[in-house]
């Protein structure tokens, strides 16, 4: 998708960054055109090894709130799933973390978005077993909230870090003329009136929160990696279900739900677990449409946008359902 975020680099320009931060040059193969924020390119090392490099946008570009240093949690959780034995959780290797990008092993497999329309059962179940491994990760020092501090958007229990989150996303959409249906009081409201479900959030585990199927590469057989691991944050594992949900079903009975449980994931679908997913599917919107405007998606890709803006508005409606309730 075409985004005012992506920053360019031709082919001298990639082998001289490869240089720098690897010790030896690369050859420009690709520029993959998948993401939404940062520039990735496929490069043929010196040594033959094929590696994905992702760049930052430029430094000056504006961004929300919760993606300051945003390249920094995905390092940090790439390190995460690499120390996982026996390779608990497929993902690339980290070779290479800067302030301004990342160099990544390649992965064998395509992104589930553009091979196949469908998720097969077998892989569904998979990917919820996977999910179920990274959300029993903690937060190294039992925080909630995104792990970079550039964000500031951190706290000691998951109200008050999921307030903050909420908080920045709308002060985000001001900044940026954001539209969102509907006034930001509003939706401050319902946040401060379901404070008492989120409170049933007593740990704070990692959650990726972009577990879409263009995330998910598998080889047709099995998973091979899950990518794009930026918007992760630490809070309530159920809101993995969110991300889960583009690719098919997600809730009780699913075959993600059985995958969840059969490695360990605790899933129980009450009243309050109902309540949480319509705020975590909120929030998603408000980024979706907040995104939008510093990107330029509302011009480049209006079906996006419009996407974007019945997906908040739908949900919204749910929520007012759910504290009116």
């Amino acid at each position: 998708m075409e985004s005012l975020s992506k920053r360019r680099l031709d082919a001298a320009e990639l082998d001289a960054l490869l240089h720098r931060s690897l010790g030896q040059g690369g050859l420009l193969e690709q520029e993959l055109t998948g993401g939404m924020f940062n520039s990735a390119y496929r490069a043929r090392l010196a040594d033959g090894r094929t590696v994905l490099v992702k760049v930052a946008p430029p430094a000056d570009l504006p961004v929300l709130r919760y993606e300051r240093g945003i390249l920094g949690t995905e390092a940090s959780v790439y390190r995460q799933l690499n120390s996982l034995a026996d390779a608990a959780v497929p993902t690339p290797r980290l070779l290479y973390a800067g302030e301004d990008h990342l160099v990544l092993s390649w992965l064998d497999g395509s992104p589930w978005d553009q091979v196949q329309p469908s998720q097969p059962e077998p892989l569904r179940r998979e990917l919820g077993r996977l999910a179920a491994r990274i959300n029993a990760l903690p937060s190294p020092d039992g925080r909630f909230g995104y792990p970079a501090p550039e964000a500031g958007l951190r706290a000691d229990d998951w109200p008050t870090a999921f307030g903050r989150m909420v908080a920045a996303v709308l002060a985000d959409a001001e900044r940026f003329g954001a539209e969102l249906g509907a006034p930001a009081e509003e939706f401050s409201s319902l946040v401060s009136a379901s404070r008492d479900r989120l409170a049933e959030v007593a740990q704070a585990r990692l959650v990726h929160f972009d577990l879409w199927p263009g995330n998910v590469f598998h080889d047709g057989a099995r998973i091979t990696g899950l990518i794009d691991h930026e918007r992760a944050f630490y809070g309530d594992p159920a809101a993995e279900l969110v991300s889960l949900e583009f690719g098919g079903d997600a809730g009780e009975g699913s075959e993600v739900g059985g995958g969840y449980r059969e490695a360990g994931g605790t899933l129980e679908f009450t009243a309050g677990l109902a309540h949480r997913l319509c705020l975590y599917r909120v929030y998603l919107g408000l980024i979706l449409v907040v995104e939008s405007e510093p990107r330029g998606f509302r011009a480049s890709s209006p079906e996006h946008y419009a996407w974007a803006r019945g997906y908040l508005s739908s949900h919204l409606e749910e929520l007012r359902l759910h504290c009116a309730a």
